[in-house]
């Protein structure tokens, strides 16, 4: 694994935990760690059970031992990673989003169809799929249970950027994250409303902000955020995106990403509105789905909360009795052993890069449509 911050953590425990979950057809083992910092590497890799650690990604990947290359650095190195780790024969798991531009994910695309040829895989994480309310709602609409979509609800909200005063993170870096709200959390719920309708983003029209200019520069890291320490640095990133889209089939979709909204720690939020029902979920009460059938007796129709915590419910075979929660770490667990199975049997995971390729189309057409004035621009 190349990177261990936040994002390695909540990877690390995937590893962890998925072969103990699931029957998994391969084992996975922990095998290097790589990072910047000798020191910092070595801690990190004995917190999270990673057997050995090294400064040199170039060198790791070019090792016999080693079969897959999980990247959990900031988007400005994805691009350069992942080509060379598939070049060299190495299934690969990148950090969504997937890029920092459209041209460095048409390579990464490009890169993972040449290596899909070879047997090598390559899966993009966008982990919320993975929450089995998630992966329940999308098969309820595949099914026919809410009918024809109508309009398509998405939001992620958090609040950890709202006192002006917090540090600078790379975060608000675009030469390092590309964008800011817009790319790291509007990403989620772009690909969460085009896996669960089983529908595109076909265009846009949008609005991105930047609510605090300017901000101390980090002192000390710690989490998302961190201790502030001496000078100011120059937010380069939106922190507000909030555009309204059309699906393939017509349907109207608006989405918000803030890290400005207070009282909200975590809330990606999706609403499917079809002409026969409706379905909702919310990741900071991510067991639940709630189902309104629009067929059902009128002195009796309202929205119907499901605990998604049964043993035929997606993924809960691996886990607890009926009733017994999961929490955010589950959702890597899930995206190990799904990638494990795909190499185990030749198949490409999902995920693929093509699919992060279409919500990088989806985010340049957001900017592209901030910059224009907000007009109407086709994906």
């Amino acid at each position: 694994m190349i990177g261990h911050g936040f994002m390695g953590a909540a990877h690390s425990v995937g590893w962890r935990q998925a072969p103990a979950a699931f029957d998994l057809p391969l084992a996975p083992q922990m095998s290097v760690l790589v990072g910047r910092d000798a020191d910092k590497t070595a801690s990190a890799a004995r917190k999270w059970g990673w057997a050995e650690t090294s400064t040199d990604w170039r060198a790791v990947i070019e090792r016999d031992d080693i079969d897959l290359v999980d990247i959990v650095t900031p988007g400005e190195s994805h691009a350069e990673i992942a080509i060379a780790a598939l070049a060299a024969g190495k299934h690969v798991l990148c950090e969504k989003p997937l890029a920092n531009s459209v041209a460095e994910a048409e390579a990464m695309a490009q890169a993972a169809a040449e290596a899909a040829e070879r047997g090598v895989r390559a899966m993009v994480g966008f982990t919320y799929r993975r929450v089995p309310a998630v992966t329940l709602m999308r098969d309820m609409i595949a099914a026919g249970r809410i009918g024809s979509i109508r309009q398509v609800r998405a939001s992620y909200r958090q609040d950890w950027l709202a006192d002006a005063e917090s540090p600078m993170t790379w975060r608000l870096d675009k030469d390092r994250a590309g964008s800011g709200a817009l790319g790291d959390i509007g990403a989620h719920a772009i690909d969460m409303a085009q896996f669960v309708t089983g529908q595109d983003v076909t265009s846009v029209s949008g609005v991105l902000e930047t609510l605090v200019k300017e901000r101390p520069l980090m002192g000390e890291s710690i989490g998302l955020g961190g201790t502030a320490g001496a000078g100011r640095g120059r937010v380069t990133v939106d922190d507000v995106a909030i555009f309204t889209g059309r699906l393939d089939s017509g349907a109207l979709a608006s989405f918000e990403a803030t890290r400005f909204a207070t009282g909200r720690k975590n809330a990606l939020d999706i609403e499917i509105s079809g002409d026969a029902g409706a379905l909702h979920w919310n990741l900071e009460d991510m067991n639940v789905l709630e189902f309104y059938d629009a067929t059902a007796d009128t002195a009796t129709q309202g929205f119907t909360r499901v605990l998604v915590t049964e043993p035929e419910h997606p993924y809960l075979s691996g886990w607890w009795p009926s009733g017994h929660m999961l929490g955010y770490e589950h959702g890597f667990s899930h995206q190990v052993k799904d990638l494990v199975e795909a190499v185990a049997s030749g198949t490409d995971p999902h995920p693929g890069f093509a699919e992060g390729l279409l919500v990088q189309r989806v985010l340049d057409a957001v900017a592209r449509s901030a910059a224009g004035g907000s007009a109407w621009t086709d994906v």
